[in-house]
């Protein structure tokens, strides 16, 4: 009795699927059906990525070559470059390290800054991991100060994975400061 049962809806099935294509068809043309469109959970893209938002601040003082605080108290670690040590407390006062504390003083000190971050928030010191630009006085562009400093020879460049945004480009930029011999490539040898 249930083999009969479901032979029956078999057929009623059939037979609808059947009836269907024969009154979807028109002179032996196909209707179009309208198309439909479902939701899906699939996030909708921001015009803007974490990465890419800048946020500004303005720099209360120069700690070194690399690092600064803002007037809000947080500490701020130069993505993708390395300055010579300042208060480091095995290495000491560093080759240039000076030099590189001043040039960010001059860039950066009591100046509204614009950062924007790689992939990191921050350091194992947490301190904020960013990327530094600053209005040019001269020229009324910006300068990338991250790069600016590694192609003046006030640092090298310094990369820790997973913040490889510019890695390129300040790798050119140092490897150019040290082929002209600037700054510490001239005076620490």
């Amino acid at each position: 009795m249930n083999r009969g049962r479901f032979l029956i809806f078999v057929l009623l099935v059939l037979s609808l699927f059947g009836a269907g294509i024969y009154f979807l068809k028109t002179d032996n043309k196909t209707i179009s059906l309208p198309t439909f469109s479902f939701p899906t959970n699939t996030p909708i893209p921001t015009p803007k990525t974490a990465s890419e938002s800048a946020e500004l601040a303005t720099v209360l003082r120069v700690v070194d070559g690399d690092t600064i605080e803002l007037t809000d108290g947080r500490k701020v670690r130069y993505i993708g470059v390395d300055t010579p040590e300042l208060h480091h407390p095995t290495k000491g006062v560093q080759c240039f390290g000076k030099e590189a504390m001043e040039k960010n003083k001059e860039l950066v000190e009591g100046k509204i800054i614009k950062m924007k971050k790689d992939v990191s928030e921050t350091d194992r010191y947490k301190r904020l991991l960013r990327y530094i630009w600053v209005p040019s006085a001269s020229s009324g562009q910006e300068i990338f100060v991250n790069e600016y400093l590694a192609k003046e020879g006030f640092a090298l460049q310094a990369t820790f994975p997973p913040d490889v945004k510019y890695v390129e480009l300040f790798r050119k930029a140092a490897e150019e400061a040290r082929i002209n011999n600037k700054g510490l490539w001239s005076a620490c040898k």
